[in-house]
């Protein structure tokens, strides 16, 4: 950090224990506009759900919040020690309401990370300070508004992927949104199988049933059943008018449904009755599979700027799975059988933060 810090901003460690001071930090989140990966109810719900701790660090003027910097302090004894913001989610990093609150904040997070034995910060947007590495390359964000009618929802997609929406749809499939321990049964076996077969850890199982608690009114899962049994199930989360299909993804089956598809399309419908104006597609890395799919329903990607800081000495954590090193790995995986997959991927996956 190069730029001095004038005298008056004080930075602290947040307080969990405090009701009050939790809802100052919503609060300054929502007064900003920032994103769900800001609220402190996402690093609580991140280390319910993987034990993974939650920290954030404040920076207060004369008693008033300038600035807020959410942190999950990641240990994994496969991926290192990392401070993530934030931890599990695709934003995050500085919020600050000037420049100098910005570097108080960098300044103190390198201070923490020295002190925590962390090998380095992560953040995955926000201002990135001074001397950091900064890339604007690897990811892409997806957003666009929700039309303002069923039929003008379906004509806004692109025909190719209209046409397996409409495939989809004339399957007649049932759809069921919720939060019940059902919808929870049934998202984790279309998502544990999905991402088993792209050769990637999943989650643990209590990550997701910890983000709907995290988040009472303002999250479900959206789930397309051939009979009793699910094709494809998303959990999604709503927040400052957009709703965000974060966690998805089918069944081997669900490909010759176009249950996927449909999915997506009824969860656009089903957002906007609750009141949504956008939806957010998420992140994906730039030239991946997702990221063409996205591109082809009509999405037009914005890149991503993250930033990195390594304790001097230190090496940064690893975590692509696009890296060549993981390639061989990725393969294996994709072998093993689902139950396999299912106890061991939670102990890897708790890192992958």
């Amino acid at each position: 950090m190069n730029a001095p810090v004038k005298a008056g901003q004080q930075v602290r460690a947040l307080d969990w224990r405090d009701a009050g001071e939790l809802r100052r930090i919503e609060g300054f989140v929502a007064e900003h506009g920032a994103s769900l990966f800001h609220r402190p109810s996402w690093l609580q719900g991140v280390e319910a759900g993987t034990g993974q701790r939650a920290a954030g660090l404040v920076c207060e003027r004369l008693g008033v919040i300038t600035g807020w910097l959410p942190l999950t302090e990641v240990r994994s004894a496969l991926f290192g020690k990392a401070l993530v913001s934030s931890g599990f989610g695709v934003g995050g990093g500085i919020l600050a309401e000037s420049p100098d609150a910005a570097r108080a904040l960098a300044r103190a997070a390198e201070d923490h990370a020295m002190r925590g034995r962390f090998n380095g910060i992560e953040l995955r947007g926000g201002p990135i300070p001074e001397a950091w590495d900064a890339w604007d390359d690897k990811h892409c964000g997806f957003e666009r508004p929700l039309a303002t009618s069923d039929e003008a929802e379906l004509n806004a997609i692109p025909r190719k992927a209209r046409a397996e929406v409409r495939k989809g749809l004339a399957l007649g499939h049932r759809v069921t949104t919720g939060r019940s321990a059902i919808d929870l049964a049934a998202h984790y076996a279309c998502y544990s199988a999905s991402v088993r077969n792209l050769g990637t850890p999943v989650f643990p199982r209590q990550l997701f049933a910890a983000m709907l608690d995290a988040f009472p009114g303002n999250s479900d899962i959206l789930t397309i059943w051939d009979g009793e049994t699910p094709l494809a199930s998303v959990l999604n989360f709503y927040h400052a008018g957009a709703v965000m299909p974060f966690w998805g993804g089918g069944v081997l089956a669900a490909r010759a449904a176009s249950a996927n598809e449909r999915m997506y399309y009824e969860l656009m419908l089903h957002a906007r009755v609750q009141g949504m104006t956008r939806f957010d597609f998420g992140r994906s890395k730039t030239g991946s599979g997702p990221f063409a799919f996205k591109k082809n329903w009509g999405f037009a990607p914005q890149p991503l700027t993250y930033g990195a800081w390594c304790v001097p000495g230190a090496r940064a954590r690893n975590i692509d799975p696009t890296d060549a090193s993981y390639s061989r790995k990725i393969d294996l995986w994709k072998k093993l059988p689902l139950p396999v997959a299912n106890i061991l991927g939670p102990w890897i996956a708790r890192g992958l933060a």
